[in-house]
């Protein structure tokens, strides 16, 4: 079987298998359903699947075609992820057990899974207690993802939220300034980062959603002297996240 047949190793493809998945609790990051595949037993499937809160998205049958391999799909297939999600209670247990102020890491978005990836190996090197991540629009602890993590998922907690504007006024309320790095603020180099810190890293493309960046407490911006005005997202998560470690006197 060539590579472009084979089934992805963190899906689950047909409704007795999507049915079972969801019934064993699996951890199920969403769900693909064929748009005109509505009917019968994947009616029932995606009620089930609503009540959890799991996402559901209609795409092109040939996506999961793509997907499943010479598997036969019926019409769905499900997304699994690597590890158990954490909760930002697991996150904050965490510091408290380490004796140190929360740093944590807040994902707006952050799409590519290869950039989540780097960013949680980062978070973990660099001492940070977890990562947040929204259930939509959001890369996932997917396979591709763990690769890229070089095995950090295993020690980060990561949580995933329903939303991240909410998850950011929870973090204020817990004490933890909040961070938004994106265009046209203060340079991260004169910036205090020694108490309870939040880093929030937008999306690639758009940065800091409107909403997020007004909640903020301060944004933060890497000065840039070449003629490209922006890093890739887990680049300047990675600058900022060590000039946090840094200040709190880590590696």
């Amino acid at each position: 079987m060539t590579e472009d047949k084979k089934q992805k190793d963190d899906v689950i493809v047909g409704r007795n298998s999507v049915s079972e998945a969801i019934r064993s609790s699996r951890t199920i990051d969403r769900i693909l359903v064929a748009k005109g595949a509505k009917n019968g037993a994947v009616v029932g499937i995606l009620a089930k699947a609503k009540k959890l809160g799991i996402p559901i998205k209609e795409v092109d049958p040939r996506k999961l075609d793509y997907l499943s391999g010479s598997a036969n799909h019926q019409g769905i297939a499900a997304f699994t992820a690597v590890k158990e999600y954490a909760s930002v209670e697991d996150i904050f247990a965490l510091a408290e057990e380490r004796g140190e102020k929360p740093f944590v890491i807040v994902l707006d978005e952050l799409e590519d899974p290869h950039n989540l990836g780097a960013v949680i190996r980062t978070a973990e090197c660099a001492g940070a207690h977890g990562v947040i991540i929204p259930k939509r629009r959001s890369a996932s602890l997917s396979y591709a993802v763990s690769k890229a993590s070089a095995g950090a998922v295993e020690y980060v907690p990561v949580a995933r939220v329903t939303n991240i504007s909410t998850a950011v006024d929870k973090l204020k309320e817990l004490g933890v300034w909040v961070f938004g790095a994106d265009m046209n603020g203060t340079d991260y180099t004169e910036c205090d980062f020694s108490g309870a810190v939040a880093l929030v890293i937008g999306n690639e493309g758009k940065g800091l959603s409107r909403l997020v960046r007004e909640k903020c407490d301060a944004i933060v911006s890497l000065p840039m002297k070449g003629k490209i005005n922006s890093l890739n997202a887990s680049v300047a998560a990675g600058i900022l996240m060590y000039a946090v470690s840094s200040k709190r006197g880590k590696p």
